[in-house]
């Protein structure tokens, strides 16, 4: 099972806190309050989740709730690729 906050935070560092470390985005440290994201940056985020897990989040979808830290992020994509897994109803 991939580590969805691991992979997540190294791809913040590596893309936006450039020479950050890991305390720089703490699990539930807030992405938009913090200024580590703007519009585009969470356009480019939501790009790389969707490549990386395999997941489709739509407009709707696209809500602080499940994108604004890492916590949300984990339980959002552990919840679309549970579905998945499900298939359609």
């Amino acid at each position: 099972m991939q580590n969805i906050k691991r992979e997540v935070r190294t791809y913040l560092l590596d893309n936006f806190l450039m020479g950050g470390t890991g305390q720089d985005v703490q699990d539930d440290t807030s992405f938009m309050d913090n200024h580590i994201l703007d519009s585009t940056g969470f356009i480019e985020l939501i790009s790389y989740l969707e490549d990386q897990f395999g997941i489709r989040i739509e407009d709707e979808e696209m809500v602080p709730e499940n994108l604004d830290n890492l916590n949300s992020i984990e339980r959002f994509v552990s919840g679309k690729r549970a579905s998945l897994s499900v298939g359609p109803k």
